[in-house]
């Protein structure tokens, strides 16, 4: 395994009302891909100036073209992005690489 890691910052937009069932969706997700080899760990936030946005952080052992071949292909991802029509008005994703970090030891940055 690479000794290269990827962060994933991915805003959510919920559809008026679902916010809180899109967070039991995701953190269904959570569940599952934190059993993966290349999980590290996973942070999911609320915006406090935009009540309908979800913020989940990331951190994977890897690199964004692994993370895509081998984490986006999963079963599970299928049926968690088939619910997202219904519970999610947009989505933005940021692929970040660390190269620094202060007061935890989440990355090898």
């Amino acid at each position: 395994m690479t000794n290269q890691q990827v962060q994933l910052n991915i805003r959510f937009k919920a559809k008026p009302g679902k916010k809180e069932e899109f967070r039991k969706e995701l953190s269904s997700l959570i569940e599952e891909m934190s059993s993966e080899k290349a999980f590290i760990s996973a942070i999911v936030s609320d915006d406090l100036d935009q009540p309908d946005d979800l913020i989940i952080y990331e951190t994977w052992q890897g690199t964004r073209d692994s993370w895509l071949a081998e984490e986006f292909i999963k079963p599970y991802r299928k049926n968690y992005e088939g619910t997202l029509g219904d519970l999610i008005v947009d989505r933005s994703v940021s692929w970040l690489q660390p190269k620094g970090e202060w007061g935890s030891h989440i990355t090898n940055a």
